[in-house]
């Protein structure tokens, strides 16, 4: 517990959980707080090197000592299942102690060496394991926890539809 000018903040997994259920309540009033409409750039820096930038985010894909963008998939897929793990374990109460995801998935990139004989060339299949200590936290809540990563990943949502892909090419010469 924090507290501030009067205030006392309970801190679960490193949320305020009144914030949490305020902002909630607010969502609650106003469906349209929860559309979100991102966009980013990635430029070639090199070789299979990509400077990514999201306002004034940056990160590198592929290239020596980095994650690939296939890898980068997993990677947002564990890391927004961490973020819905823990943001509702705090809404329940439950404190983590520790957690881990570990993501598979296999493709094959014959497609991407130019072979048109060949399967696409993205995943035909992803799992995870989910690791999660969290002492007292009951068998209903642990349910809970493992259906809202299978409802409410923003990820993992996006992974297992099919969602329209528009590619506009730009070219100059």
């Amino acid at each position: 517990m924090m507290s501030g000018q009067g205030k006392t903040h309970e801190m679960i997994n490193g949320y305020d959980v009144g914030q949490l259920r305020t902002r909630r309540e607010q969502i609650a009033l106003d469906a349209s707080l929860t559309e979100r409409n991102p966009t980013l750039v990635a430029r070639w820096v090199g070789e299979s090197r990509a400077r990514v930038e999201f306002n004034d985010i940056a990160t590198h894909i592929g290239g020596d000592g980095e994650l690939n963008a296939m890898q980068s998939v997993l990677a947002a897929l564990a890391a927004c299942d961490i973020e819905v793990i823990t943001f509702h374990a705090a809404l329940l109460g439950i404190q983590i102690e520790e957690l881990s995801i570990e993501a598979h998935g296999h493709f094959n990139v014959r497609t991407l060496w130019g072979f048109e004989d060949a399967p696409g060339a993205g995943y035909d299949g992803v799992s995870c394991t989910v690791r999660l200590r969290a002492p007292g936290a009951t068998v209903e809540q642990l349910t809970h926890l493992r259906e809202r990563c299978e409802r409410s990943s923003p990820v993992g949502d996006t992974l297992s539809r099919r969602v329209p892909l528009t590619l506009e090419f730009v070219s100059e010469t």
